[in-house]
């Protein structure tokens, strides 16, 4: 008897995982690189995960709890082009950072709506995106202009 239920709680505990938002489509976090946003009061470090595929990119930071302050998601979408973003199953508020080709912030959308379904958009052709903690770009001083190095960008 107790070798049947064995297999069948085991089959019930996956269909669970299965069937919990979130849980099917969460994956080990990409290894983490280093990145800087060099501002007027100097370089900033974090650690990033990087989205360089259409899939990483649609899941980005979707079901995540929470985001430390020196870590985020460069979503890297290797030519550029216009790009709006949403925090659609997100459930923190997010500074998107939107980055042209050679390496200089174009735009910042500070502390996003989490959840919120109306587009964010770039405000012009951007290589990569760049998300971190809402409020964090305004702490570390990142504007529009200031530079960020990473292997993506010229002289990362």
């Amino acid at each position: 008897m107790s070798t049947s239920i064995l297999p069948r709680r085991a089959v019930l505990a996956g269909l669970a995982a299965l069937a919990t938002p979130g849980l099917a489509t969460a994956k080990t976090p990409a290894a983490l690189e280093p990145l800087a946003i060099l501002t007027s009061r100097g370089p900033v470090n974090f650690q990033v995960e990087v989205a360089a595929d259409d899939a990483a990119r649609a899941r980005g930071l979707m079901y995540r709890k929470s985001l430390a302050p020196d870590r985020g998601m460069l979503f890297d979408f290797h030519t550029p082009r216009p790009v709006a973003f949403w925090m659609r199953n997100t459930y923190v508020s997010l500074d998107m950072i939107f980055i042209r080709a050679d390496g200089r912030i174009l735009s910042i959308a500070r502390n996003t709506t989490p959840l919120s379904e109306e587009g964010v958009p770039s405000g012009g052709p951007v290589r990569a995106v760049l998300e971190l903690a809402g409020g964090r770009a305004a702490e570390i001083g990142a504007l529009p202009g200031d530079r960020v190095r990473h292997r993506i960008f010229p002289n990362g």
